[in-house]
């Protein structure tokens, strides 16, 4: 979601993430805003302030997650083993973790390029994301070897909205009220 704030004073787009009251002076610079990306900030539009450094931290870091929670799991599955539940019990928990990460994968994955048609199926897939985590990470992780996550579909809208914004703020010729009247005869 692109933010469009208008001020009366000529500013530029702010594209460098800096606090607010940063460069600008605590103004709200006019035109859209990008929105920002969790981890990167708005550092995405210009690739500033380590913005490589911090994709590789995130592929890292999520797939250090990744792997941690796979020892998780494998030390749920021995309690499994040890309670002697059942061969079928053991297969089905098994499936239900794989099937669920793919699922997760899957719907993070599709999550980076496009915004969700229907949020309410979103909201219901949440638990079922929730079990599937590994498949979560594993998404961030190979994202980051492309782009920060999310990154192609936030820039294409920040592109979209400062297009329309340059096309409106192209069409006016000045300040509507300084205008002269023209002289009646």
């Amino acid at each position: 979601m692109i933010i469009d704030s208008v001020s009366d004073e000529e500013q530029t787009p702010s594209t460098t993430g800096g606090p607010a009251g940063g460069p600008t002076g605590g103004r709200t610079p006019a035109g859209p805003q990008p929105e920002e990306i969790r981890f990167f900030g708005t550092t995405w539009v210009d690739h500033s302030g380590a913005y490589t450094l911090r994709r590789v931290g995130l592929a890292v870091g999520s797939l250090a997650a990744a792997v941690a929670a796979c020892f998780v799991l494998r030390f749920a599955y021995e309690g499994l083993e040890i309670a002697a539940v059942g061969g079928i019990v053991n297969m089905l928990v098994v499936l239900m973790f794989a099937v669920c990460s793919a699922i997760a994968f899957r719907k993070t994955w599709e999550g980076f390029g496009r915004r969700p048609t229907d949020p309410a199926r979103e909201e219901s897939l949440r638990s079922l994301k929730a079990i599937g985590f590994i498949g979560s990470l594993l998404a961030y992780c190979v994202r980051c070897f492309v782009e920060a996550p999310g990154e192609r579909l936030r820039r294409a809208e920040y592109d979209t909205a400062l297009a329309q914004y340059e096309k409106r703020r192209g069409t006016r010729t000045g300040n509507p009220a300084a205008r002269k009247k023209p002289k009646r005869k």
